[in-house]
């Protein structure tokens, strides 16, 4: 099947900026504490259902794969650009990090108890979101959790030359409760919203989205 252009522009821009965007957003956590407690928040819903396999999708050089790991999660990372990966295996040579894309996992059915896509979904086209979000429902466990994260808005942030590499990429932005009502529709229960408003002195660009959903086990009545 012939790759989506969007997934090569994807590719092409993450395999160019992978170096200096590794260096730029290594320490990215440190001034997030909002962003720090919801992955907590994640880690412990999932070491409380048995801590099974849990995966960063769109995981670039492993930042919060190896934030996960730290908080005592089983996680490997999965990232569509082969630069990114390498760059992960060397900085945490003890997890594991695979090439891959969000809209076909190279996964077994029902095999992951949590699925994290940190900022990752932003460049999947609105149309192409609902086989995303079928695909992230097909590897989840029933019971698994998922934590999703993106900026809000309306219009996509057109990127033209970052760190001076002659690249560009479209980041969309997202209103979360279409992407609630697409969790939804894909068969997953969102459970908490988080909003946290734009703080430039961060380098936000936007206000930022986080949605943690569950897969429903055969019978739940929650």
């Amino acid at each position: 099947m012939t790759e989506p252009d969007f997934l090569r522009t994807a590719q092409t821009f993450y395999d160019t900026v992978a170096t200096d965007y590794a260096d730029h957003f290594r320490d990215v956590l440190a001034a997030r504490p909002l962003e720090r407690a919801l992955l907590a928040a994640f880690a412990e819903l999932v070491r409380a259902a048995g801590g099974g396999q849990v995966a960063d999708v769109g995981c670039g050089p492993g930042l919060v794969t190896g934030h996960l790991h730290g908080l005592g999660l089983n996680t490997f990372g999965i990232d569509l650009s082969p630069r990114m990966v390498a760059l992960a295996r060397q900085a945490h040579p003890e997890l594991r990090f695979e090439q891959g894309s969000m809209t076909a996992l190279d996964l077994p059915d029902e095999t992951l108890d949590g699925l994290v896509a940190w900022y990752s979904i932003i460049h999947v086209p609105l149309d192409r979101l609902p086989e995303v979000f079928a695909e992230f429902h097909r590897v989840l466990a029933p019971g698994g959790r998922l934590l999703l994260a993106f900026q809000i808005g309306d219009e996509p942030l057109h990127l033209e030359r970052p760190f001076g590499h002659p690249v560009a990429l479209d980041f969309h932005r997202r209103q979360p409760d279409h992407i609630a009502e697409l969790l939804h529709r894909s068969g997953l229960t969102v459970f908490a919203r988080q909003r946290r408003e734009l703080d430039e002195t961060i380098g936000d660009t936007a206000p930022q989205g986080f949605l943690l959903a569950r897969k429903p086990v055969a019978d739940d009545r929650r």
